[in-house]
């Protein structure tokens, strides 16, 4: 597997995340259970998102001084693309994530430990899957076009499923616990479980952490193949993955009360996902140039969500009763 990454390098970014994480335990801890008020996640969100840009930036330094002008813009070029892909695909993961809180009716003050918890999950999760398919890609080069069929389905059916809410009565998982576990509809606080007559069962709040860590595989499934048509190396790939990771939960609270605005994004990121495909494709015919991607993708992202608050706007005046 070809890396940029040295063994200092991947050793630093593994602290800055335990770092990371830690810290927001820290603080999650110190302020308890309460509601994330908009500016709390504005803040946190702006946070993580200059993080990643003051990482890349050190990067493109680094490389400039070690490796040259040319591998120090290519290199930051695919970081931004990838981060940028991954943010994109989160925010899917955010509106799943909302209609799971909203199904089990988890007051809003309790959705932050679930959300820290399944962000650890993720980043655990993501490291293996990712070293895992670079060591793939590496061994059988012909997985880029399985990758690529995979993401150009993907997209046709999130176009198909856009608008529709998962039944969550039929969800598996939900009926594989229900199953097997004893499974309480009142809380106890923030705990995963509680004792009913000397008998242990289980609160709402734990059933939700395994549905947001099995809805963390599917995606993870759809969106590490996709920046990995933007670049092989398994640095820049985990890193653009775990940074859009650990701003998910701030931006959870960020968009969680505007998720009915943003109702066309779904076909956008279904586009991205095709247009990713396609490049993962042609790959070994025509190289789509980084700064095109990077162009196409934020553009496709930024119509789609200008366009749903635009028709959701025009919407409202329609229904505003005449005078």
């Amino acid at each position: 597997m070809e890396t940029i990454g040295t063994w200092w390098m991947w050793l630093g970014f593994a602290i800055f995340v335990v770092g990371a994480v830690a810290v927001d335990l820290l603080v999650m801890e110190k302020q308890g259970a309460h509601k994330v008020s908009m500016n709390e996640a504005l803040r946190w969100s702006a946070l993580w998102f200059s993080l990643a840009f003051v990482f890349v930036a050190i990067l493109w330094f680094y490389l400039d001084q070690s490796q040259g002008r040319e591998t120090a813009n290519t290199v930051s070029m695919q970081f931004i693309t990838g981060y940028l892909v991954e943010k994109s695909l989160s925010i899917d993961n955010i509106f799943v994530f909302l209609m799971i809180f909203t199904y089990f009716g988890i007051p809003i003050q309790y959705q932050k430990r679930a959300l820290i918890i399944g962000i650890i999950g993720a980043i655990i999760l993501r490291a293996i899957l990712i070293l895992m398919g670079a060591w793939l890609l590496a061994s059988f080069h012909w997985l880029l076009y399985v990758f690529g069929v995979f993401l150009i389905f993907t997209g046709i059916k999130m176009v198909v499923a856009a608008g529709k809410d998962p039944e969550m009565e039929k969800n598996p998982v939900l009926l594989f616990l229900r199953k097997r576990m004893k499974i309480t509809s009142e809380f106890n606080g923030e705990k995963l479980s509680t004792m009913i007559n000397g008998v242990k069962h289980y609160t709402p709040l734990f059933v939700v952490l395994i549905l947001i860590g099995t809805t963390d595989i599917i995606f993870a499934v759809d969106s590490i193949p996709a920046i990995f048509a933007i670049t092989s190396d398994p640095f820049i790939v985990l890193t653009a993955n775990i940074f859009a990771i650990l701003g998910l939960r701030a931006l959870y609270f960020l968009l969680a009360d505007l998720a009915d605005r943003f109702h066309l994004l779904a076909y956008g990121l279904a586009l991205v996902l095709i247009f990713i495909g396609t490049k993962m494709l042609i790959i070994d015919f025509y190289k789509i140039p980084i700064g095109v991607a990077l162009l196409v993708t934020a553009s496709i992202i930024a119509s789609s969500m200008v366009a749903s608050v635009f028709f959701t706007r025009r919407k409202e005046i329609k229904e505003l009763p005449k005078t």
